[in-house]
């Protein structure tokens, strides 16, 4: 199983990225795949969810509104879309499946919002 997050860079204050994550190794469209991010000197936290095959989404309250998760099942694609980009936004961004009992992440990349 491999996830391959992209996407990451520095933008100004309410700016947007859009983050992908191409997997490969599993059938992507029968897991639910989820976002999550790391900030400087802070835990690991989940940020959106999304079902499979897609159907359902959920958010942190800190992105609600803003991040809107999505998936391209045809090209095994993850995508976070995130809008209104805050100073707080700035971590390095996850992905994650849970395959068979295991959790496998992606490489994570890196966002950085600041003017």
């Amino acid at each position: 199983v491999q996830l391959q997050a992209s996407g990451g860079g520095l933008v100004q204050p309410g700016g947007s990225l859009r983050l992908s994550c191409k997997t490969s190794g599993i059938n992507f469209r029968l897991y639910s795949m989820n976002w999550y991010r790391q900030a400087p000197e802070k835990q690991r936290e989940l940020v959106a969810a999304i079902s499979a095959p897609g159907g359902n989404t959920s958010y942190a309250d800190a992105v609600k509104g803003r991040f809107t998760i999505s998936r391209d099942n045809a090209r095994n694609t993850l995508y976070l879309q995130m809008n209104a980009l805050k100073p707080e936004d700035t971590a390095v961004y996850y992905c994650k499946v849970r395959f068979r009992g295991s959790d496998y992440w992606g490489r994570g990349t890196l966002v950085t919002v600041s003017s």
